[in-house]
């Protein structure tokens, strides 16, 4: 006997929202989180592009949808996957606690992490001056000067966030050109805390805890020393998909395939969010993900799909 029609890995959007929708069809379903409660969107400071939510703080709005999933009877696993057998029947997922589950459906929504800058030191300066979240360390560098590492939304988010807190924030992206969206762009371009620093990378972390970086322009190999008290890296992610890769399809950056359903390449597995091949990775697309994926397991349930 199983213990789950349904177990989602990923406590995120896609995890939730695939929730809702698998439980209200009335599959059995169980939702293991991961170390975030809510995903990495709970620790956004301010959301403004979730349709109907003029603005929206991210533990909120991620509060509100486990609230949703849990009126409907999913059941919540705070635990972490260490291995997936996706390919047995029924499939198993083993746990960190020594758990093991096992379900006929399971919908991977697992997310991406953070990629780093890649130079020395980073990890040992890691808590000690760099950092990969804004909204929870900005904090500490209230009335300090600090370091915003990307050209993506997520950078100039972090910017933003920052602006309010430190003291002077740098932008600073290897290209002339972001992509980030325009009104991301003109936003920051309108605060006076923020510095744009183009075409330049950092090369080097100073101090311990962090006291400087040594930045190089791109275009003219000139380096120079720049006083921060703070790093915040925001230069783009990977799928956590490395405990499934070979037995589900990924494309060449580790981002799972699927079709229409939501469904890999494994029969009865799908993914959403985030972590699979999609044109656009937003919060707002990881909760339609979610939807199709969880509608997908009920209909394969009804013999509809």
């Amino acid at each position: 006997m199983m213990d789950y029609d349904l177990l989602i890995a990923g406590g995120g959007p896609a995890g939730l929202t695939a929730g809702i929708y698998a439980a209200r069809g009335g599959l059995k379903t169980g939702l293991i989180t991961g170390i975030y409660r809510g995903g990495k969107t709970s620790l956004i400071n301010k959301i403004d592009n979730y349709s109907g939510m003029v603005e929206v703080n991210g533990f909120i709005l991620t509060s509100a949808m486990r609230e949703q999933a849990d009126r409907f009877g999913v059941e919540f696993i705070d635990d972490t996957i260490v291995e997936y057998r996706l390919a047995e029947t029924p499939k198993r997922l083993a746990l960190e606690s020594g758990k093991e589950l096992t379900s006929e459906y399971v919908v991977l929504a697992m997310g991406t992490n953070n990629k780093n800058l890649g130079i020395p030191n980073e990890e040992k300066l890691t808590g000690h001056g760099v950092s990969y979240c804004a909204t929870c360390d900005g904090i500490f560098f209230k009335n300090k000067v600090v370091a915003v590492c990307g050209g993506g939304n997520s950078a100039f988010t972090d910017a933003l966030y920052l602006s309010n807190l430190a003291k002077e924030v740098y932008l600073i992206h290897r290209r002339k050109t972001f992509k980030a969206a325009d009104v991301m762009v003109q936003r920051v371009q309108r605060t006076s805390k923020i510095k744009m620093i183009t075409e330049t990378v950092v090369t080097a972390l100073q101090g311990d805890p962090l006291e400087a970086i040594t930045v190089k322009n791109v275009a003219n190999g000139k380096t120079s020393k720049l006083a921060v008290d703070g790093v915040f890296v925001a230069v783009g992610s990977l799928p956590n998909t490395e405990s499934v890769r070979g037995q589900v399809k990924t494309d060449n950056n580790g981002y799972i395939v699927t079709d229409v359903h939501m469904e890999t390449s494994l029969a009865n597995v799908f993914a959403a969010g985030d972590i699979r091949v999609t044109p656009l990775r937003q919060i707002i697309t990881a909760c339609a993900d979610g939807a199709i994926a969880g509608d997908a397991a009920v209909k394969k349930r009804l013999g509809k799909l």
